[in-house]
């Protein structure tokens, strides 16, 4: 399809309906809709779905509904289980799908809307996705990698929780570099020889900043980054009394220091040698993700951009990626097969 045309679009996110826990997405559905006049259609997981990656649920089967969000936020609205023509006060019609973010992707590409989708854009969610310890983690880079791997184009787009509660006020500055990157993005689609669609750039991953900047002037830099390698340390934590297995997201977000929150928790932070217990919660720390020394960041990664206050644009593969350059296992360029002789 030509750049110049306006692409047919799929919204999908991991935080779910709008709420409390998935703030942006009926903010920038509008401005897709009504300010670029893009078709959008929205195929979403009917709750929270953070930290899930690009997973799918492959014994359950995956029912959905019919939901009519209602102006001003997209809060309230009606669901049904058959499709309906819209009522008076409703803004659209999107598909609910009790189901992981990268099946949400995959069914409305191949089996709602097949042949219909020009572009995924997985977000806004609600929290960065720098680095490689939140990115390979996420269920919204997982959706978008899910279109990526369906040849379609895709970019994931995340915003960074920094002040707490993060003002109101922000959303429509980030809705508006966010739509103006999203267009960018798709008018100058970038190359990969290896990519899996025609040799394109196969997704991007954008992240914004939530920080009073937004609102000034100037705004806040774009930059193009590379991923920030880095690692992360203990996501559970051993409990010795279990009465409910949910997680609650904290107002700040799930990427904020605090973490996920276990509901039901005796308040054990025990381990699982010291209490001789095998039952544990999602409890991660994330205090040096969410917070770490800048010095060790490499500059020109989108963890420096973050922790810098700049928005960035990171060009991905989708596929694990193989080591491009090193010592062991390589093979070096135009060499069709590498023998490892042992």
């Amino acid at each position: 399809m030509s750049p110049n045309l306006k692409p047919r679009v799929l919204l999908v996110n991991d935080d779910g309906p709008p709420g409390a826990e998935s703030p942006y997405i009926f903010g920038l559905y509008q401005r897709l809709t009504n300010d670029l006049n893009w078709d959008v259609k929205v195929v979403i997981p009917s709750s929270q779905k953070s930290w899930i990656g690009k997973a799918y649920h492959i014994t359950e089967v995956t029912r959905g509904k019919y939901f009519y969000p209602r102006a001003p936020d997209g809060v309230e609205g009606e669901t049904t289980d058959t499709p309906r023509k819209l009522k008076e006060d409703e803004v659209a019609e999107w598909i609910l799908l009790d189901g992981t973010p990268a099946t949400c992707a995959n069914v409305a590409l191949h089996n709602i809307y097949p042949g219909e989708i020009d572009l995924v854009i997985s977000g806004p969610n609600f929290g960065r996705n720098t680095s490689a310890a939140f990115s390979l983690s996420s269920g919204t880079i997982g959706a978008a990698m899910d279109g990526a791997l369906s040849r379609t184009r895709a970019i994931a787009l995340s915003y960074g929780n920094v002040l707490h509660p993060t003002p109101v006020e922000l959303y429509d500055h980030a809705y508006r570099l966010s739509t103006s990157i999203v267009e960018y993005l798709w008018s100058n689609w970038g190359k990969d020889a290896g990519g899996t669609r025609e040799g394109e750039v196969d997704l991007y991953n954008v992240n914004l900043p939530m920080i009073h900047k937004l609102a000034e002037p100037g705004g806040v830099q774009v930059y193009w980054t590379r991923m920030w390698r880095n690692s992360y340390s203990r996501l559970f934590k051993a409990v010795t009394m279990v009465s409910e297995t949910k997680m609650e997201i904290p107002p700040e977000g799930p990427d904020s220091a605090s973490g996920v929150l276990p509901t039901g928790d005796s308040g054990s932070n025990s381990t699982a040698r010291a209490s001789r217990s095998l039952a544990f919660k999602f409890a991660p720390d994330l205090q040096h993700l969410v917070t770490p020394n800048m010095s060790i960041i490499p500059v020109g990664t989108d963890g420096w951009a973050f922790g810098m206050g700049h928005a960035s644009i990171t060009p991905l593969r989708a596929c694990f990626a193989e080591v491009e350059r090193g010592e062991v296992g390589n093979i070096e360029d135009g060499e069709a097969l590498s023998l490892l002789k042992l």
